[in-house]
């Protein structure tokens, strides 16, 4: 008797114990104990984006909106109107005719204000999809972001009042106040040619050109085509010497969004195959872009 009853509860623990590991080993039971490093965990399928950009560009096109990095303190590319409250300029246009690109309507964006200083972090924090801010293109910076083709060709040079001693970067010497704008590839340029000047650092052009214009520097740098900017709002002010660096300017997206940068890209060829691209040029620069 006592035999049988063994028997019959060693047959509910084996069925019972059979119970729970179809329970463990079940794709739709309770969680699984197999470890995260295990053959069987590394197989499953990944719920990490795919890399290349899609991504991003999906986004883009669900939301149905083009979030766009640019300068609202910069004349010519990137400035706030005191009057309307618009931002207009240079990069203004080609972030707009991107949009119509990617999204069908050049309305379809937003413009949030960066600096030379805040557009690479906002992009990397996902504030932004892209940078189109008088950004130029170097080894250092394509380490951080993924470059578009060059669509717009500078050089640095020097903003100095009218009667001023200083003809170009070679009368830049020891005693001479340069001011610049923090982030920006100007200061270690400028450091580069001249050594012994001293460099003060501002948060924006705005803030650098007031400072020039209150005497607290002798020149400004940064692109020509940034400084002719000031020109035009001040003629006591005027732009001296050759252009000593080459500044192509490139739009920006976060690093990896390789999907991303072939749209733009693609968009950007189509702006200068219909000649649209040539007619933002002269709108805002005033002649035609050089080949």
């Amino acid at each position: 008797m006592m035999s049988k009853k063994w028997n019959f509860m060693l047959m509910l623990i084996t069925v019972f114990a059979l119970a729970g590991c179809a329970s463990n080993s079940s794709p739709t039971g309770g969680a699984s104990n197999t470890p995260a490093s295990s053959p069987a965990a590394s197989s499953a399928p990944s719920t990490a984006k795919p890399a290349g950009g899609a991504s991003v560009l999906d986004e883009i096109k669900s939301r149905g909106k083009l979030v766009v990095g640019v300068k609202f303190d910069t004349k010519l590319f990137g400035l706030k109107n005191p009057t309307g409250g618009e931002v207009e300029g240079f990069d203004i246009d080609i972030a707009k005719a991107l949009a119509k690109e990617i999204l069908g309507d050049e309305k379809k964006i937003e413009l949030k204000e960066v600096t030379s200083k805040t557009r690479i972090p906002m992009l990397d924090n996902k504030e932004i999809d892209m940078i189109v801010a008088t950004m130029t293109i170097t080894e250092e910076r394509k380490k951080q972001v993924e470059f578009s083709d060059v669509y717009f060709k500078a050089g640095q040079s020097l903003l100095v009042k009218k009667g001023s001693p200083i003809k170009s970067v070679a009368d830049v010497k020891k005693g001479t106040k340069v001011l610049a704008v923090k982030g920006a590839t100007s200061v270690a340029n400028i450091k580069a040619k001249s050594p012994d000047a001293t460099i003060l650092e501002f948060d924006n052009y705005q803030d650098a050109f007031s400072a020039l214009k209150a005497g607290q520097g002798d020149t400004l740098t940064t692109d020509n085509a940034i400084l002719y900017g000031m020109m035009v709002q001040d003629k006591n002010f005027e732009v001296v010497g050759e252009p000593f660096t080459d500044e192509p300017y490139g739009i920006a997206m976060k690093k990896g969004e390789t999907t991303l940068q072939a749209a733009v890209n693609d968009g950007l060829k189509k702006l200068e195959s219909s000649g649209q691209y040539a007619k933002i040029y002269e709108k805002w620069i005033g002649k035609a872009p050089t080949k």
